[in-house]
C-alpha cells in the first residue's frame, strides 16, 4: 500500500489527526463521505468489535444485516492486516474503562 501514501492521503492524515473535536470530525465526515459510506464503515468497526468478543458469522449477519462476504472481510483485516481495526478496538476499549473509573 506504499503507492497509496501519496502527498493528498498524508494531508488528510495530517488533518485527521489534528481534530480532537467529535463535531468537528464529524463535520469533516459528512463533506468527505455520503450518509452510506460513513454507516457502512462505522458498521465495519462495529463487526470488528463483534469477531474481537467471539461472536459468529451467523449472529453478526443478523445482528447488522452485513454480508458474510464483508463479515469475511474485516475478520482477514483483523487477523491479518495492517492493525487499524486493533488499534480502534484497543482505543475504544481504554476509552470504555476510563469512562467507567
Amino acid at each position: 500500500m506504499d503507492d497509496l501514501r501519496s502527498e493528498d492521503v498524508e494531508n488528510l492524515l495530517e488533518v485527521l489527526v489534528a481534530i480532537d473535536d467529535k463535531d468537528r470530525m464529524f463535520a469533516l465526515l459528512e463533506d468527505l463521505f455520503t450518509i452510506r459510506e460513513i454507516r457502512e464503515s462505522s458498521q465495519r468497526l462495529a463487526v470488528a468489535r463483534m469477531l474481537d468478543s467471539g461472536m459468529s458469522y451467523v449472529a453478526i449477519e443478523k445482528e447488522t444485516g452485513m454480508s458474510a462476504t464483508t463479515i469475511a472481510r474485516v475478520s482477514k483485516c483483523l487477523g491479518y492486516g495492517a492493525g487499524g481495526y486493533r488499534h480502534a478496538i484497543d482505543l475504544l476499549d481504554d476509552e470504555g474503562r476510563s469512562s467507567l473509573g
